[in-house]
C-alpha cells in the first residue's frame, strides 16, 4: 500500500502492519522466539526489534506532548541529532538488554495503542497539513506518525521475515 495520505489509511496500515508483526512472531516456534539472528545486525533478536520501535514510540509520545503544549521537542532525543541517529539506536539496543521478550511485546503493543489513540484524535487537515502545528517544522504531524508507526513496521517486518526464512 503506498504512503498513507489520510487518517483512516494511517490507522488501516498501522494496525495492518503492526498485526502482521503479531502474527508472524505468533507463528514461530517456541524454540526460537529468544534465537540470536543469524546474520549480522544491530538487533540481535526478535526482543530488540520489539523494544527499538517502542523506544521510538515513548519518543514520538514525548515529542507529541511536548509539541502540544507549545514547546519545541528534542529531536530525535537529547544528545543526539538525525545525523546521529546510528549512535542512538545502538543507546537503545543497549538499554533494553535485560528486558524479556514478553514484557517487550506488552509495551510494544500498548504504546501502538496510545499511537493509535492520538491519531484517531485528529482530522485529516490536522494530520496531513505541513506546518499545521510549529512543533513539526516543514512536516505534517501525520509524517511523523507514520514515520513511528506503518513504516517503521514495515522495517520491522523485513527483519523479521529475514530471521523467519533463516530456519
Amino acid at each position: 500500500m503506498p504512503r498513507p495520505t489520510n487518517k483512516q489509511q494511517l490507522l488501516s496500515l498501522s494496525d495492518e502492519n503492526y498485526f502482521k508483526i503479531v502474527v508472524l512472531i505468533d507463528s514461530l516456534p517456541e524454540s526460537v522466539l529468544e534465537m540470536v539472528f543469524p546474520f549480522e545486525d544491530r538487533d540481535r533478536n526478535i526482543r530488540d526489534v520489539m523494544v527499538h520501535l517502542y523506544e521510538w514510540h515513548l519518543m514520538m509520545l514525548r515529542w507529541y506532548g511536548e509539541g502540544m503544549a507549545g514547546k519545541k521537542p528534542i529531536m530525535p532525543a537529547e544528545g543526539y541529532t538525525w545525523r546521529t541517529t546510528p549512535e542512538l539506536n545502538q543507546a537503545i539496543w543497549q538499554k533494553y538488554q535485560a528486558m524479556s521478550l514478553e514484557t517487550a511485546r506488552l509495551k510494544l503493543n500498548a504504546s501502538h495503542r496510545e499511537l493509535q489513540s492520538l491519531i484517531m484524535s485528529h482530522n485529516d487537515q490536522q494530520l496531513f497539513t505541513k506546518k499545521y502545528y510549529p512543533w513539526t517544522g516543514s512536516a505534517s504531524l501525520g509524517s511523523y506518525f507514520i514515520s513511528a508507526t506503518s513504516s517503521h513496521y514495515d522495517w520491522a517486518l523485513k527483519k523479521l521475515k529475514r530471521f523467519q526464512k533463516s530456519f
